[in-house]
């Protein structure tokens, strides 16, 4: 493993042996996309090579802010891991456009949950964003994981339809505050959560932010980023303050007949720029 994992290292300047086919080769579709970024994943945990060269060697923009630029950063981490350690199973995975998106479940440095966005570049992987939060040691209010729930893309027609839709609800409900308009976007008070610590349907949202108010926690979203989707999957990345430090909120939700009918997220606090292991910024 360890072997393997120094490779990795070397292959911001060539591909390695074994992955020299997939560095030639051009995706001819979303399912091959979505494939390479399932496999890069896993890669973690197996220390294979092979995917590797699904990046571009000589370009790979790296927003995670505790990782270096490029492969060479990406090398570093993966030398760091204590061997055997990793441990990665990708849930749901998603493509719109040049970009792929995937919700994760990671045993790296400790348990976590993400979200990854990649980006293709004729054919290439060349940059990289995520958002990642501890696994909580339990379930949420009404029992569920952050993970659990349907996994594949449905109403692929409806597409741009439904990223207009929940673009719109973060866009009135978090970042300016519009509750007027909250019931619109739902079915009445049905609504499937995945958040560890709010319950199911709108009351069970309305609750937790009446305790975290109590509690003098403040959460503010201040802009969005990225919005992405695929059929009734949507991806919204957006930046915000959270128990008032610099955070990242990455919330994935899926519509059914236009409406919001479930929500997953993840929300990481963004760390000082002098601690940054790169300058290209979470975003």
């Amino acid at each position: 493993m360890k072997n393997t994992l120094l490779k990795l290292g070397k292959i911001s300047l060539t591909c390695a042996a074994t992955a020299l086919a997939a560095c030639n080769t051009t995706p001819a579709d979303s399912n091959t996309q979505k494939t390479q970024v399932t496999a890069l994943l896993k890669a973690i945990e197996t220390g294979e090579t092979a995917p590797v060269g699904y990046i571009n060697p000589n370009k790979y923009i790296q927003h995670n802010l505790a990782v270096g630029d490029g492969l060479a950063g990406f090398g570093a981490v993966l030398k760091a891991l204590p061997e055997g350690s990793a441990k990665v199973k990708t849930v749901r995975v998603f493509r719109d456009g040049d970009s792929v998106f995937a919700h994760t479940e990671y045993n790296f440095f400790g348990p976590k949950i993400g979200f990854d966005i990649f980006r293709f570049e004729n054919g290439k992987i060349v940059e990289h964003w995520d958002n990642l939060q501890e696994t909580p040691k339990h379930l949420n209010p009404s029992g569920r994981s952050m993970t659990d729930g349907p996994t594949e893309a449905t109403d692929l027609d409806k597409t741009a339809e439904n990223k207009k839709r929940v673009r719109a609800f973060v866009e009135d409900i978090l970042v300016n505050g519009r509750m007027e308009k909250l019931a619109g976007y739902f079915d009445g008070n049905n609504y499937i959560q995945h958040n560890p610590q709010i319950g199911d349907k709108l009351s069970g949202l309305g609750a937790a932010l009446q305790t975290m108010a109590k509690q003098g926690i403040t959460l503010k979203y201040e802009r969005i980023h990225q919005v992405l989707g695929e059929g009734n999957f949507v991806l919204v990345a957006s930046e915000g303050t959270f128990a008032g430090k610099p955070s990242a909120f990455f919330d994935l939700f899926r519509v059914e007949n236009g409406k919001i009918a479930e929500h997953w997220d993840t929300i990481e606090a963004i760390p000082a720029k002098e601690d940054w292991k790169n300058s290209n910024g979470k975003f």
